[in-house]
């Protein structure tokens, strides 16, 4: 399996169309990516997550590889003590209720880049492994966008 990212999307006013599912299928026929898993939470004022029904194009049990990930106690993955570190680093370094914020829902997905496999194993055979991993956020999207067209007017 290649790398996986959590990625947790907020929708003010959720309108579910089925495009964000289309381009994924679209995304992972091209071999960029794979939703692996999708759950949907909502969080009231109060703070407390509440699971919602997923769409059924995505099978049954949708979101349950999702919640299996997210609920690991810290250091716990099946008594696999490989898994069980990486996975103690995300959660100490993550949690759902600080992404999520009060009063919205969330699309919570598990994505695979299988696209980055021959990297990983290149960084792996010379010897080197991920220390930190993160997108720029819109503001400093913007910020680049414009360096770049500094640089190349």
């Amino acid at each position: 399996m290649g790398p996986v990212q959590v990625l947790v999307v907020g929708f003010d006013q959720p309108t579910f169309s089925g495009e964000v599912l289309a381009e994924l299928a679209r995304l992972k026929a091209a071999g960029i990516v794979r939703l692996v898993d999708l759950l949907l939470v909502t969080r009231a004022e109060d703070g407390a997550l509440e699971t919602l029904d997923g769409s059924t194009e995505l099978g049954e049990d949708v979101g349950a590889l999702v919640a299996a990930i997210l609920a690991q106690p810290e250091g716990d993955a099946a008594g696999d003590p490989g898994v069980a570190d990486a996975n103690q680093a995300v959660v100490e370094a993550w949690s759902l209720a600080d992404a999520v914020p009060p009063g919205s829902t969330a699309a919570v997905a598990l994505i695979e880049h299988p696209w980055a496999i021959p990297l990983t194993e290149a960084i792996q055979r010379a010897g080197g492994r991920p220390l930190e991993e993160t997108w720029l956020a819109p503001d400093d999207l913007q910020v680049l966008t414009a360096l770049i067209a500094q640089r190349a007017g």
